[in-house]
């Protein structure tokens, strides 16, 4: 039986994801270790289940929020969100099967170069200047939803980041655009994930629906505040996320 208290700190945990999440991605970096944390015994897989609950809702409501209010590429977005969710599936079927240890030093090492990459081109994401042909933009978009795709359904924390950062840097969308998109992405990850999760019955449901209402929240402010402070704010914060994601990765992989 898990204690009100222990549901109250979860609930604590998916709203501060939700609100980093819905604007830079990344709130598996506070979900993810919570729920590993306080739910100690509990499965692997059944954790991630009842985490795709939360992120799902979560990410659906900035979606939402965005909506209407920033003009999204619909072939390319949505070409990948197809793939990214197919192949998210795949993930959530392996993610009991294949050792997990071997992820978080190829993590930290993409982490490491989308850091630098940002800090030094200032001007990166400032600017809404899409550079590839019309017609090539749906082949981007499905080899980007493939690779993320599967990563989000097998292993998930950084799915956000990882998105965001392709919008910005192969398509040439500003971070603004490029929340939003990754946003549509991320729907479709986590809804294929969690249909294969709940199939299976690895779900905490009195767990992730209170999870799942306190990340609403989170994401909706998150939103918020993206659009009303603009692509300095949703830069400054994706380069904190992502050191903060490096220094995680990297005591990690230090100490195991």
């Amino acid at each position: 039986m898990i204690s009100a208290f222990t549901i109250a700190l979860l609930c604590g945990a998916a709203f501060l994801a939700g609100l980093i999440d819905s604007v830079v991605g990344g709130g598996g970096l506070i979900q993810l270790p919570a729920m590993l944390l306080l739910l100690k015994g509990t499965p692997v897989p059944t954790i991630f289940g009842t985490g795709k609950v939360s992120s799902l809702m979560g990410t659906a409501a900035a979606l939402r929020r965005y909506a209407g209010q920033v003009p999204l590429r619909w072939r390319a977005v949505g070409t990948a969100a197809v793939v990214a969710g197919v192949f998210s599936w795949l993930g959530a079927r392996v993610v009991s099967r294949l050792p997990q240890e071997l992820l978080p030093p190829l993590v930290l090492g993409l982490l490491v170069v989308i850091a630098v990459y940002t800090f030094w081109r200032k001007d990166f994401g400032s600017i809404h200047a899409p550079r590839l042909p019309a017609r090539r933009e749906p082949l981007y978009g499905a080899a980007v939803g493939l690779v993320i795709g599967f990563y989000d359904g097998f292993f998930g924390p950084g799915t956000g980041s990882f998105l965001l950062f392709a919008f910005v840097g192969l398509f040439g969308y500003d971070f603004i655009t490029s929340s939003a998109s990754a946003k549509l992405v991320n729907v479709a990850t986590n809804l294929a994930a969690l249909a294969y999760f709940a199939s299976t019955g690895q779900i905490l449901w009195s767990v992730a629906l209170p999870m799942a209402a306190s990340n609403i929240v989170g994401s909706t402010l998150g939103a918020h505040l993206a659009l009303r402070h603009g692509t300095g704010f949703v830069r400054g914060l994706f380069l904190l996320v992502v050191s903060v994601f490096i220094i995680k990765l990297g005591w990690q992989v230090v100490n195991e």
